[in-house]
């Protein structure tokens, strides 16, 4: 290889190489799991069935308990959990949900924790009020019981908020916040009003944090600080864009929920996937040759992404969300087929192999770049309108035809020039077509 192909098909080698180990060990220091920790649903794992009921006695009407539902979703969402059931029963007037959750052992402590992302949190989190407010904050009025007294005066309603997210900011991370033009406003005059004193920022009774109002901000934007981590961050956002919980919930039943797949579902399920991609492997490697090992080499690639970007990302993978994936390999290993028939094609008119591989990735470009986007708008159809494992099949789908698009076009093309430097690579018989004279 003595040209820029060779240096790109080693650039490319070394990162399909670090993904591939990002997928096996994983890297702590960014919280991210292997892909043997990726979360897994009900049907594969198993969940528990949580039975939330309103606070204090409090007896809500159906289109509360309904607009309940949806925040939970929102919720849920927001935490890539899609393989989920949330139901309401008007009769007893409670929400019933059921999430992925795996314990380590029968015992009662087990059943409040779990091993990925603490699920005993998230239901804590699902059932807040989540009713952000501004208030004036006085550090000296203190209750008998050392609790710093919440001010009655509201500044700024956390319903002005338009959008939250996290940042990273001094070496911390921080939850941020954009109003909307009635609340750039009121912030504006209660930064105005309270110039060099405290601002407190509530979740429903609970104090976030009191930073001091060094500038009157007219900007509309806003910082809540302290010591979240990626995690808690991202949830305390994810709270805040999902909207108020009408009435407060409490969790008054728990109980597990058996894998609908088996124990062992998993296991025939990675068995099954190796031995189809084994199977894959030969039959491209006996039509193609050099172009379908390749094509096997950027799949390998195609995949490891997948499964990091969802252990990254904390997607539940379910058995919907499998069949999106298989169905992605199968739409890479389609475009490579389609791309190698081409440069078949023009090897045959007497093309010189080079000539073939660039004319082959053009002419099946279009069709291949057609099929992609008419999944794909079917995946964004899917998610839009879907909901649950729907949504689940819906993101792996779009994933992997994103991933398995760039694969074939860029990948394969790359370790092709590559190999038209190489002798091995400049012969007719390693793409599949018969010397002729």
């Amino acid at each position: 290889m003595r040209s820029n192909n060779g240096v790109k098909a080693a650039v490319v080698v070394i990162i399909i190489a670090a993904i591939v180990l990002l997928g096996a060990f994983g890297l702590p220091a960014i919280n991210l799991a292997p892909i043997s920790q990726v979360r897994t649903g009900i049907d594969i794992q198993g969940g528990i069935s949580v039975t939330l009921e309103p606070a204090d006695g409090y007896v809500p009407t159906q289109s509360q308990l309904n607009a309940a539902k949806v925040v939970i979703e929102r919720r849920l969402d927001s935490q890539n959990v899609y393989d989920r059931n949330v139901t309401v029963d008007t009769v007893s007037g409670r929400v019933l949900v059921e999430i992925p959750y795996k314990s380590q052992s029968n015992t009662e402590s087990s059943m409040i924790t779990s091993d990925y992302n603490a699920q005993r949190t998230v239901i804590d989190y699902i059932g807040r009020t989540a009713n952000l407010t501004f208030r004036y904050f006085d550090p000296y009025n203190i209750d008998d019981e050392g609790n710093y007294v919440m001010s009655e005066e509201v500044l700024v309603e956390g319903a002005r908020v338009s959008d939250a997210g996290q940042d990273i900011q001094e070496g911390g991370y921080v939850v941020t916040l954009n109003f909307d033009s009635e609340g750039t406003r009121q912030f504006a005059e209660a930064t105005q009003r309270y110039l060099n004193q405290q601002i407190g920022i509530y979740m429903d009774d609970d104090l976030l944090t009191a930073p001091t109002v060094q500038n009157v901000i007219t900007t509309g934007s806003a910082v809540i600080s302290g010591n979240y981590t990626l995690q808690s961050a991202n949830m305390l956002a994810a709270q805040i864009r999902s909207g108020t919980m009408p009435f407060k919930l409490e969790a008054s039943e728990m109980t597990q929920i058996t894998p609908l797949l088996g124990a062992g579902a998993l296991d025939i399920t990675i068995r099954a996937g190796i031995l189809s991609f084994i199977l894959v492997l030969i039959f491209m490697l006996v039509m193609y040759r050099l172009p379908g090992f390749i094509a096997m080499a950027a799949l390998t690639g195609m995949l490891a992404a997948t499964f990091v970007i969802m252990a990254g990302a904390q997607i539940t993978l379910t058995l919907p969300g499998i069949a999106g994936i298989i169905l992605s390999i199968g739409m890479s290993i389609d475009a490579n087929v389609i791309i190698s028939e081409r440069i078949r094609e023009e090897i045959r008119t007497g093309r010189t192999i080079r000539a073939a591989i660039e004319a082959g990735f053009k002419n099946a470009f279009t069709a291949i770049l057609d099929s992609n986007i008419t999944t794909l708008i079917s995946a964004v159809v899917l998610y839009i309108l879907g909901s649950g494992p729907i949504r689940g099949f819906a993101v792996t789908l779009a994933l992997g035809v994103i991933l398995s698009f760039i694969s074939a076009i860029t990948v394969s093309r790359i370790f092709l020039r590559a190999c038209t430097e190489l002798r091995i690579g400049r012969t007719a018989s390693m793409y599949g077509v018969k010397a002729t004279a």
